[in-house]
C-alpha cells in the first residue's frame, strides 16, 4: 500500500462498518463539498506523510475493520474559537483484515508496515461478521 504513514482512530458510537458508513452518508460528517470528514483537536505533526497516500484505519468495537484514504487536512475554527484539524476523507469505506486493538484516546499514527491488508474485492461485498466475532477470530489467527 502506498504512503508511509496512516492514522488509527476509534469509531466511537458505531457497532459495525455499516454503522460508520450510514453515519457518514447521513450528511452529518460532510464538508461543504460533500466529502466525509473527521474533526480532531490536534493537528498531525506528520501531516505531509499522512497526505502521501495515508488512510484513517477505523477501530470498531476493539477491532480494526476498515480504512478510508485521507484527501486533505483543513483548518477549521470551533465554536469556542479554537482551531481544529478537519481530516477530509475519500467517500466509501474499504474493509480490511480484522486486527484487535486496545482502546486509546484520540488517534495514533500507524506505520504502513503495521497496517492490516485490505480484503479482496470479492470479500469487500460479503456481509461483515460481528466485531466481537471478528476480534476472536483475529486473535487466534483465523482472519
Amino acid at each position: 500500500m502506498s504512503g508511509s504513514l496512516h492514522m488509527l482512530k476509534l469509531s466511537v458510537g458505531t457497532d459495525s462498518v455499516e454503522d460508520l458508513a450510514a453515519w457518514q452518508a447521513s450528511g452529518r460528517a460532510a464538508t461543504h463539498d460533500g466529502l466525509p470528514r473527521h474533526r480532531t483537536r490536534m493537528w498531525p505533526r506528520r501531516a505531509a506523510e499522512l497526505l502521501d497516500g495515508g488512510s484513517i484505519y477505523w477501530v470498531i468495537k476493539g477491532v480494526i475493520l476498515a480504512r478510508q484514504p485521507i484527501l486533505r487536512l483543513d483548518e477549521v475554527t470551533g465554536e469556542d474559537g479554537i482551531p481544529r484539524c478537519q481530516i477530509v476523507l475519500k467517500p466509501g469505506l474499504i474493509r480490511t483484515a480484522a486486527v484487535p486493538r486496545r482502546p486509546f484516546q484520540g488517534w495514533r499514527y500507524l506505520p504502513a508496515d503495521e497496517a492490516p491488508p485490505d480484503l479482496s474485492e470479492s470479500r469487500q461485498r460479503e456481509d461483515a461478521l460481528p466485531p466481537k466475532l471478528s476480534a476472536a477470530l483475529a486473535e487466534i489467527g483465523v482472519l
